[in-house]
């Protein structure tokens, strides 16, 4: 049986922490009391009802605006921290406005099925509770066959996510009359999560959606929720393409939470190499977890989340420990539906006391009570850390939240910068609707679900309120969109997708178009995992096809919920992989190979003389495959062999910023002055540091960029540094990095010249560069690399 958490951590836990490492900084964040106002006067009697039996008699200040935006028929973003109560933002107005009009719908979309499930039982609990006449349905790829017809048809509140109303709902239209004509509101909760790729998506989905509401006479109002991000309001108007008001001030009270950055501790100064950020976050949350603390791990990948998991529950099982009836689960994408409930449901009711999660939990759903948030590395942005931080303490009382830095620079630059950590304002979310790639697939959705009239606009393009403009876009804008529409359509006519008569455009091919558009990655061909153990047959998991050719090619060591598995084959054409149980001393990793080569210029800066290097924006295409692999041993991390992988190539073309350096800069002078292998070596430094930074800057994961360097571009005839995006097309990464790379440069540099390090390490430049330890004549790369890469930089921001 679980403790209650002592309600100050600084008696006992932090002392102990202090002794396991460095503990670089600790910060106390106050409880803030709450502030009220009354329900509102309009509400029914039966929902006050319902409200009281669940104990609440008021509402915080910021719900009662909301309240008032949403009666008002007003599109509004509301952005405060997590347990601050946003779900009731908009079930009350919502839940109110459906009890007065009997016809009326309402759509809530989640980015997850878990988060509908969540939603739904908070909805159950509030119409029950009072007994209120709404047919409240989850529509999702989980839902029964025999209740999609009741949703369709009787469903008041249809809760779902982006994908199925993408491939379930808008295709099918035909069947949801009655609700697409009397849909009064569209609920978009966690919008900080639609960014990039998945959110250009989304709002795409989103335009489509609109248009088929319009068709049936519904002009829904707009409700969006999102954590603190740096740009919510333009953020939201570039998803709806409309204006909205912002409500941003939470008056909910908190109660107060203890912030820790540890440092692992040094294993080789010279190197600058540090314990392992899993393997600390593991003994963390171990001791946490034996102390009677329920708590929650975040750890950066699948493959982590299984091997942590695995870790403590094989301590916790050692039979001369006194850990009885403590419980810990691995968290994931990739599990069963039923595995994620049976999760859920355990940690609400305490047969669960621990969780090792991606950040497949940063999200709200309800996982009860914790008190202890262990982090294993920056999670790559602010508002994934506050995210993922406030998961302990949302029941009030004291909390705590322990970030493990890794070795990278990131997280090294963050561990002696507490002041710029804490008070950094959150990155900006971007997304690109008009992503080449997406528009015309969904372009190609919409023609599907509705013929294109000709002069149809697809879309109203970005968002810019103008003194005087309310409702209409400019007659210029309706045009230029009218005319992207029509180039798109007239592609998919010439592929024969599309049929242009009497002045329409009509679906033409086989099938439905959706089902092959996956919203959360490049392709919809995930692969399916079938574990063929003793000769049986059962699916125990999926993996985009880019993924699987990196983690499950043949021979990889594949782990589902804390079991091994061995790749038997892996069929990239059948999408299938057979893998079979198998218990192992070793994880595999693959090594990447990756070409680029440039298509296009848009725009190249003319800044060589005063900042030392140029920069140019522009298309490029990317060749990666993965080549060889490598065994490593659990806990040493010791590479015990390697093997080839024979898979074909994965082409995108996308974005990228590529800083090019003259030989009459001063960066280009500076690499012209030093041989080939040094100036190599130069460059891989500097590009890494850049890549690992970038996300201090704007708001992706350093997974989410690819860097590549040249000493010779192939392109540019002189050395260059590639970063580009990881999707098709881009998703504006490239052009935000363009507008912030004098600070990120200037970052870069600072990091270097702090890391205590001589040679370079993981957290500066990285240990691993062209020459080092290769003996004979690059020895001065080895020692000189470092203190040459901060004169590199020096000459970049001069």
């Amino acid at each position: 049986m679980m403790q209650k958490a002592a309600t100050k951590f600084s008696d006992d836990f932090l002392p102990w922490l202090r002794a396991q490492g460095e503990l670089a900084w600790s910060s106390t964040i106050a409880p803030r009391e709450p502030e009220f106002a009354g329900l509102p006067e309009d509400l029914d009697p039966c929902l006050v009802d319902a409200l009281s039996t669940r104990g609440i008699s008021s509402l915080y200040t910021h719900q009662a605006e909301c309240y008032r935006l949403a009666r008002a028929k007003e599109n509004f973003v509301v952005v405060t921290p997590t347990a601050s109560g946003k779900t009731l933002c908009y079930n009350l107005p919502v839940v109110q406005t459906l009890l007065e009009n009997r016809e009326a719908r309402a759509l809530y979309l989640f980015p997850t099925k878990a988060l509908s499930q969540d939603q739904q039982a908070e909805l159950n609990e509030i119409a029950l509770g009072g007994a209120l006449p709404l047919k409240i349905q989850t529509y999702d790829g989980d839902t029964p066959s025999s209740l999609r017809a009741t949703a369709r048809t009787g469903g008041r509140i249809v809760i779902s996510n982006p994908d199925m109303l993408h491939s379930g709902i808008l295709p099918n239209h035909a069947k949801w009359i009655r609700f697409f004509s009397d849909l009064r509101y569209v609920v978009v909760d966690e919008m900080h999560s639609y960014r990039g790729v998945f959110g250009s998506h989304v709002g795409n989905v989103l335009r489509r959606l609109k248009r088929i509401a319009a068709f049936y006479g519904a002009k829904p109002s707009f409700i969006l929720c999102s954590a603190t991000i740096a740009n919510p309001l333009s953020l939201a108007e570039a998803l709806i393409e409309e204006p909205l008001k912002l409500v941003d001030r939470s008056s909910a009270g908190s109660g107060e939470k203890t912030i820790v950055f540890y440092n692992p501790p040094l294993i080789d100064s010279v190197q600058g190499l540090r314990k392992s950020s899993a393997t600390e976050s593991q003994k963390i949350a171990l001791e946490l977890l034996r102390r009677g603390v329920k708590t929650i791990l975040f750890a950066r990948s699948r493959l982590k989340v299984e091997l942590i998991a695995s870790y403590i529950n094989q301590s916790l099982a050692n039979p001369y420990n006194d850990n009885e009836g403590i419980r810990v689960s691995a968290y994931r994408s990739g599990l069963l539906p039923s595995e994620r409930r049976a999760i859920e449901k355990g940690l609400r009711e305490g047969g669960i006391q621990g969780v090792v999660s991606t950040n497949a939990l940063e999200l709200g759903i309800d996982i009860g009570g914790l008190d202890a948030s262990v982090i294993a590395g920056y999670p790559g942005s602010s508002s994934s850390f506050w995210q993922q931080a406030g998961r302990a303490g949302r029941r009030g009382g004291s909390s705590l939240a322990v970030i493990v830095a890794s070795s990278s620079p990131l997280d090294q630059y963050f561990a002696t910068h507490p002041e710029y950590f804490l008070s950094r304002g959150p990155e900006e979310a971007r997304v690109d609707l008009d992503n080449p790639y997406i528009f015309v697939d969904h372009s190609k959705c919409a023609a599907f679900e509705l013929p294109f009239a000709e002069g149809e606009a697809f879309g109203r393009g970005p968002w810019e309120p103008k003194p005087g403009l309310v409702e209409d876009d400019p007659a210029e804008r309706l045009q230029e969109r009218a005319e992207l529409t029509a180039e798109a359509l007239g592609l998919l006519e010439e592929g024969g997708t599309l049929r242009h008569s009497a002045g329409r455009w009509y679906w033409a091919d086989e099938g439905y178009p959706s089902e092959k558009i996956s919203l959360r990655s490049a392709l919809a061909d995930n692969v399916v995992i079938v574990d063929e153990t003793g000769g049986g047959s059962r699916v125990i998991g999926e993996m985009d096809r880019p993924s699987a050719k990196e983690l499950i090619f043949d021979n990889a060591v594949y782990i589902h919920l804390g079991t091994q598995y061995i790749v038997k084959k892996l069929d990239i054409e059948n999408r299938v992989c057979h893998v079979e149980r198998k218990d192992t001393d070793y994880w595999t990793d693959a090594v990447v190979k990756t070409d680029l080569k440039v298509l296009t210029e848009d725009f190249r800066s003319a800044e060589a003389e005063s900042k030392g290097f140029a920069s140019v924006l522009g298309d490029v295409l990317v060749r990666s495959q993965a080549e060889k692999y490598k065994k490593l041993r659990y806990h040493s991390h010791e590479n015990v062999g390697f093997g080839e992988i024979s898979l074909p190539p994965e082409e995108i073309q996308t974005r990228a910023l590529t800083l090019i350096f003259p030989p009459g800069s001063a960066a280009g002078a500076f690499l012209q002055g030093l041989d080939p292998a040094t100036a190599a070596a130069v460059l891989v430094g500097a590009a890494r540091i850049l890549r690992d930074l970038a996300p201090a800057f704007i708001l992706c994961d350093p997974r989410d960029l690819g860097v590549s360097e040249r000493v010779r571009d192939p392109h540019y005839s002189i050395p260059a540094i590639y970063l580009y995006d990881k999707y098709p097309g881009g998703t504006g990464l490239s052009e935000a990095l363009a507008e912030n790379i004098s600070p990120l440069l200037g970052a870069a540099l600072e990091r270097l010249t702090s890391c205590a390090c001589k040679e370079g390490c993981p957290s500066c430049v990285g240990p691993d560069l062209p020459g080092k330890g290769e003996g004979g004549g690059l020895d001065s790369i080895r020692k000189d690399c470092k203190t040459l890469t901060i004169e590199f930089l020096r000459c970049c921001s001069s």
